[in-house]
């Protein structure tokens, strides 16, 4: 999967391997002491509040001036990673239409 970050870093365009494209919209960033990494979580551009709505996690790396390129995002592998950073989604959601991945 490859990814292009679009103007003012509010949005992604992920690229599957088979070349079909999706439009992201940012939800949050965070960074983890524990892991030392910083965190990126998306959902897609084109949801409507009636949609139930799948958020994407990544572990990303920004350049001095914060900013976020194409190569920049990492897949999360490690589960006790991915229990962390669903226990740090789940307290910052408040909206159900996100909550329920």
């Amino acid at each position: 999967m490859t990814q292009e970050v679009h103007g003012e870093d509010r949005q992604i365009t992920l690229v599957d391997d088979k070349g079909n494209e999706e439009l992201y919209e940012i939800l949050f960033t965070f960074h983890s002491d524990d892991y030392d990494k910083s965190y990126i979580l998306l959902y897609p551009a084109t949801s409507s509040e009636s949609d139930e709505v799948e958020v994407l996690a990544f572990s990303y790396d920004a350049d001095e001036a914060g900013d976020v390129t194409s190569s920049d995002l990492h897949e999360i592998e490690a589960d006790d990673e991915w229990d962390m950073v669903q226990g740090v989604l789940n307290t910052f959601l408040d909206d159900d239409r996100l909550s329920g991945e």
